[in-house]
């Protein structure tokens, strides 16, 4: 059972990556909620999964802006290098944020290039045309 301040679906749905047996994903502003948490708790015991009902919602409002933004097709990982992007880090910044190699870091720039449809073009920058994809889905 994971208890989280964030409301994130990529953090809910990197949790449930591989399997959901016996997982469950709770805020912790609603383990006031004596019901929710033993009804979390017992789910997770008994090899069921819970995801609080607000990541749910904030997961289907996701699934809805992602029909209509190429941010969608991202990776969890992808995903959190474009925010960092967007943060206006360097790749040594960001690989230094999230504790993996400047070659990754790359790699997942380049992975999101591919699949945001962003050629190398003389008249735009990719890193900025990325940035703002990230900005516009986020919305």
């Amino acid at each position: 059972m994971v208890l989280s301040q964030y409301v994130e679906p990529q953090y809910a749905l990197a949790l449930f990556e591989t399997t959901s047996i016996g997982r469950g994903y709770l805020l912790k502003e609603n383990t006031g909620d004596a019901a929710r948490l033993i009804l979390a708790l017992e789910t997770v015991a008994s090899g069921g999964s819970f995801i609080d009902p607000v990541v749910v919602e904030a997961m289907i409002a996701a699934r809805r802006a992602s029909g209509s933004s190429p941010v969608g097709a991202l990776s969890p990982r992808e995903l959190e290098v474009l925010a960092e992007a967007a943060a206006g880090r360097s790749n040594a910044a960001i690989a230094a944020a999230l504790f993996v190699s400047e070659r990754a870091v790359e790699k997942h720039i380049n992975s999101i290039f591919s699949k945001l449809g962003l050629t190398e073009d003389p008249e735009t920058h990719r890193r900025v045309r990325a940035v703002l994809f990230y900005l516009a889905a986020r919305r």
